[in-house]
């Protein structure tokens, strides 16, 4: 890959190890361009992709760039939890998942200069290229889902003039665990969600499968939610307005995740990696061997 795009490990590495040894839950420790020639207007939105990025996939791609398309006003993070309350830590270390995520940002806005979306149709390709969004990768030490959004929002990354509203990018299988009142002890119950509802929206890919269903069925959740089914378990109807379900894969496409691409350098089949990972993200994996 090109010198200007290779990140360095060891300065992840570093800036990991002075991240768990503070205080803080949430840091932002790289912005890419990290020196915009030309300020991009002020966001109105944060978009937050919380991911394991082990490895980064054209999935993520995908989920991201969708909703960034509709918009010029928006801001993305990247977001790597160092504890996760369902998922190891194993295969690829940490500073090879911030390095890929690095990387995984430079794919994205190579994208979406490619492909742009409606909000900056008729823009000169200079002013498009101004409106690419400024991208964060983050750490947290929190590994459930509502302290995340708690404490990106107390940070000061975000807060001036005002605490930016955030929209996460989920799956729906996030959205179901987000849900599992097992997450919220003592009282399991859904009422720490409220702090959320009150002032974020999440922007839910589906993902109909024999795992989790059809698109009727999963639409059919959301709705169960704005009828009142969950209100014995602390779930407010109103919540079902700040949660928006989006189209994944089309038909016939076949299923993408980090698991298929692990799966695929474990195997050696390098050139199925060319449908399950972006470009620059696919030369670290291929050169850097993380799951080797």
């Amino acid at each position: 890959m090109p010198p200007s795009l290779h990140p360095s490990k060891a300065r992840y590495a570093s800036l990991l190890k002075r991240f768990i040894a503070s205080t803080k839950d949430f840091d932002v420790l790289a912005t890419i361009p990290s020196g915009p020639p030309v300020p991009p207007p002020p966001p109105t939105t944060l978009y937050v992709l919380d991911a394991s990025f082990n490895p980064p996939t054209l999935a993520h791609l995908r989920i991201a760039s969708t909703a960034l398309q509709k918009t010029t006003s928006a801001r993305l993070l990247l977001l790597l939890a160092t504890q996760n309350a369902d998922k190891p830590s194993k295969p690829a270390s940490f500073e090879d998942r911030l390095a890929m995520m690095e990387l995984f940002a430079h794919d994205l806005r190579s994208h979406l200069a490619a492909n742009p979306g409606p909000a900056t149709a008729g823009l000169s390709a200079l002013a498009q290229h101004a409106r690419l969004p400024v991208i964060d990768i983050g750490v947290t030490k929190n590994p459930y889902f509502v302290d995340k959004a708690a404490s990106i929002d107390a940070s000061d990354a975000y807060s001036a003039p005002s605490p930016l509203e955030q929209v996460h990018l989920t799956g729906y299988d996030t959205l179901i665990r987000i849900f599992n009142p097992k997450y919220y002890p003592p009282g399991h119950t859904l009422q720490p969600l409220a702090p959320l509802f009150a002032r974020h929206r999440l922007r839910v890919t589906m993902r109909p499968d024999d795992d989790w269903g059809g698109v009727e069925e999963q639409r059919g959740f959301v709705d169960g939610l704005a009828r009142g089914e969950r209100e014995g378990e602390g779930g407010k109807r109103e919540w079902a307005q700040r949660i928006q379900l989006v189209e994944g894969k089309a038909a016939g496409e076949l299923p993408v995740s980090s698991t298929k691409a692990r799966e695929a350098v474990q195997a050696g089949r390098d050139q199925d990696l060319e449908w399950l990972v972006p470009e620059q993200t696919r030369r670290f994996v291929l050169d850097e061997q993380p799951y080797s």
